[in-house]
């Protein structure tokens, strides 16, 4: 039986989860309930707006919605990072091709001649011949001389009008601020007194930067798990090491197209989601994937055809942001894109397993966790059931599982409560609070009834359930049985 038909949940009936970015377009209570109902699995709160006690509210208005709809919803807080920009600029200052331009370190208002940026460093940082790209790259100069303190004299290469605030990017630099500013330090312990479920960390360089993040969250005696923002140059060139490190990776495809040639992007994505998959880490595909419905009502065929190409490469997760935080239309662009999702998932050739039979990430720990996960998914597509089922404390089964792609749903019981947000963000997983774990046969005959009454199954239907023996200890997983509705 098919488990799309099996499903009284718009939100179940996708594997690919939808995350959207809270504003003053979806704030409202009644925004957020209807963003939730059409499909949205994940709250992304982005630090680099709006003040603490407005990401507060939202977790609140979150969380009642979740209560009146039985739903776990996840929350993403999004770290700034140490992102660039110039300050205050008039109105009109139009930068003219060949003309000089000069950059200053501190606070004044910006000119056709001149800029100011409060990046402390900047005068420092830069070299002769480096490339300053402006407003996500539109505007393009080339250093010509710095005194090293406050002054960098530049070259406009590619000019037009640069208004107030506009992000400035240093591709070929080393600069040397902390991927953690001072203002993400304090955003961060705040973020954490909120339960969030996920941390997204900015322009990521190396592993180290992703370790010096989880060492704060665990002093913070958190559960919450990191994102990594692959948008830097040197987070390409460390991929390896910041998937092993990190929990998640969010391919940030805005920076990430300044600071690399921007037709490098596309199969920098593919290669990012194919060795997360690998790894069992989720992955998200984000950034102007549906930017028309800004304004537009609909979205345009290369936008649809980017969110269905993101779902074919095997994203966990498709991300909106200016779309659902400021656009004219937040329910109506998450009802787009969660249509697109389903059509795509129609598509047999989206559930597909590891070629070698084996996870690239195996841990020697984990050796039989990690071969009774891929079995699961081999005799689910075998027999063709409609779900996994899988008892987890850490949710690590979770995860392996759902990186196999299999056809069937994933359901995890858990009596974690923590983790059932966290698993908001997985591919295809759905998670139910269980706590009633007495013996595996009583434990596994009372998942079915549920899965049943819930309408997750129907008559006919079989089951892979994966769990550990005996079930009560809660250990690894080291069971797999399958059973019939």
């Amino acid at each position: 039986m098919n488990p799309r038909k099996n499903t009284n949940s718009i939100m179940t009936r996708k594997f690919t989860k939808i995350i959207a970015t809270v504003g003053p377009a979806s704030a409202s209570p009644e925004v957020l309930e209807a963003m939730i109902k059409e499909g949205v699995n994940v709250i992304r709160l982005n630090f680099s707006h709006g003040d603490h006690a407005t990401h507060e509210t939202t977790v609140q208005r979150v969380r009642a919605v979740d209560a009146k709809l039985g739903t776990h919803t996840a929350f993403l807080a999004d770290m700034q990072g140490p992102k660039l920009r110039v300050g205050p600029m008039a109105e009109g200052s139009l930068l003219k091709a060949g003309e000089p331009f000069t950059i200053r370190v501190g606070q004044g208002e910006g000119n056709a001649n001149e800029a100011w940026t409060r990046y402390a460093h900047f005068a420092e940082d830069v070299k002769p011949g480096e490339p300053v790209l402006l407003d996500d790259g539109k505007l393009r100069l080339e250093v010509t001389d710095t005194n090293g303190k406050d002054t960098v004299q530049c070259k406009v290469v590619h000019g037009g009008i640069l208004s107030s605030r506009k992000g400035l990017n240093l591709p070929s630099t080393d600069i040397s601020l902390p991927s953690l500013t001072d203002k993400d330090r304090e955003d961060l312990a705040f973020a954490l007194t909120l339960g969030v479920d996920w941390v997204g960390l900015s322009f990521v360089r190396s592993a180290a930067d992703v370790v010096d993040l989880r060492e704060r969250i665990e002093a913070a005696d958190s559960h919450a798990r990191i994102v990594a923002k692959v948008e830097k140059p040197e987070a390409v060139a460390d991929l390896e090491g910041i998937v092993d490190a990190t929990d998640a990776v969010m391919i940030a495809r805005g920076d990430l197209g300044v600071e690399v040639p921007m037709q490098q992007v596309p199969m920098i994505q593919k290669r990012i989601i194919g060795l997360c998959q690998r790894h069992g880490k989720p992955v998200i595909v984000a950034t102007q994937m549906m930017e028309s419905m800004i304004e537009s009502i609909a979205p345009t065929r290369a936008e649809v055809t980017d969110v269905a190409n993101a779902v074919l490469d095997g994203a966990d997760a498709v991300m909106l942001s200016g779309e659902t935080s400021v656009g004219a239309h937040p329910v109506e662009v998450i009802k787009a894109m969660r249509d697109i999702v389903m059509e795509i998932e129609k598509e047999p050739h989206i559930f597909h397993r590891s070629a070698d039979g084996r996870f690239e990430g195996e841990q020697p720990d984990r050796f039989v966790t990690d071969a009774i996960c891929y079995n699961a998914c081999d005799l689910a597509e075998r027999v063709k059931a409609s779900a996994i089922v899988t008892m987890t404390f850490s949710g690590y089964t979770a995860y392996k599982v759902a990186s196999q792609r299999p056809r069937a749903f994933i359901y995890v019981f858990t009596g974690n409560k923590a983790i059932l947000g966290q698993l908001a963000l997985c591919w295809g997983v759905e998670a139910f609070h269980y706590d009633r774990m007495i013996s595996t046969d009583h434990t596994i005959s009372d998942v079915k009834s549920l899965l049943r009454r819930e309408e997750k199954v129907g008559d006919g239907d079989y089951i892979i359930h994966v769990a550990s023996m005996p079930i009560a200890e809660a250990g690894m997983s080291n069971m797999l049985k399958i059973s019939r509705v």
